[in-house]
């Protein structure tokens, strides 16, 4: 399995109160919490201040991991060609966003607007349509040298793919090197009904890896099965990032988005320290 210490990165939505804004301080403050990468989303960023952020990464030795959502008018998925083109150009400029940055994976719900649902009858076609755009514009990442990752997220958030087997089956139709799958253990609490299954399942084509707890807060004190967890990982070997993604603030500009009502942390900082510790201590230890 992965080196601990040095492939264990945080995301800067934990801190942050809009998007695109402060980012270059959470990278410094990640880097102090003993994180050695840090994700960001491409929400709200702007591109005048990207060589800078990859700059501050490197000044403070973290790598930095990028993902990012759809909205409806760039649905890659959607029935209508108009529609799909424009998620294809979007996709396309963010190519050179993660470029930019310096960033090797752009993963997160790449296929599909957030939120938004289809008709039941419609699915099998959004999901061929998904397909085709993401292997349109899988080669303009693979020239940059950067990997896409297919998040399964539950069935409230999305209709398309919920879980690690229908991920596998979107990557297997893009069929591109560079495309595989993103699990989250927020999402496999509610949708897996055998988390080791659902590792080995993804183990040809894990490329990420989300942990939080299942109030979205620190993995710690939780129900999630976090032996089997990362047990299955070792068994498959993944050599990986293994990114903390928590959510913990409420009645701030991006709460509405992440859907945080209620604080869920009192300190960013120390759910941080905590969460890194714990997945050190995971990865370290065969149960």
């Amino acid at each position: 399995m992965i080196d601990a210490a040095s492939r264990v990165s945080v995301h800067s939505a934990l801190w942050a109160k809009q998007w695109g804004q402060d980012l270059a301080s959470y990278i410094v403050k990640a880097s102090s919490l003993g994180y050695s990468g840090v994700e960001i989303s491409l929400l709200g960023i702007e591109s005048s201040g990207l060589a800078a952020l990859a700059a501050t990464a490197r000044d403070v030795g973290v790598e930095l991991k990028c993902t990012t959502g759809l909205s409806p008018e760039h649905d890659v998925s959607s029935v209508d060609s108009s529609v799909r083109g424009a998620g294809v150009a979007f996709m396309r400029s963010c190519a050179d966003v993660v470029a930019t940055l310096g960033s090797d994976l752009l993963a997160g719900v790449i296929y599909a607007p957030w939120g938004v649902f289809g008709s039941p009858e419609s699915r099998r076609e959004r999901l061929h349509w998904a397909a085709e755009s993401l292997s349109t514009v899988a080669p303009d990442f693979q020239d940059r040298g950067i990997t896409l990752g297919i998040e399964a997220i539950n069935r409230f958030e999305t209709d398309l793919v919920n879980t690690a087997s229908q991920a596998m089956e979107l990557a297997d139709e893009v069929d591109a090197p560079n495309v595989g799958v993103h699990l989250d253990t927020f999402h496999m609490n509610i949708e897996e009904r055998d988390v080791h299954a659902a590792v080995k399942i993804s183990a040809s084509r894990l490329v990420h890896v989300h942990v939080s707890g299942s109030d979205r807060g620190r993995p710690v004190t939780d129900r999630f099965p976090w032996g089997v967890f990362f047990n299955a990982l070792r068994e498959i070997d993944y050599q990986k990032w293994i990114g903390v993604e928590m959510f913990v603030q409420a009645e701030i500009p991006v709460s509405s988005d992440l859907r945080i009502w209620r604080t869920i942390e009192a300190s960013p900082d120390d759910a941080a320290a905590e969460a890194r510790n714990f997945v050190l201590e995971r990865i370290a230890r065969v149960d």
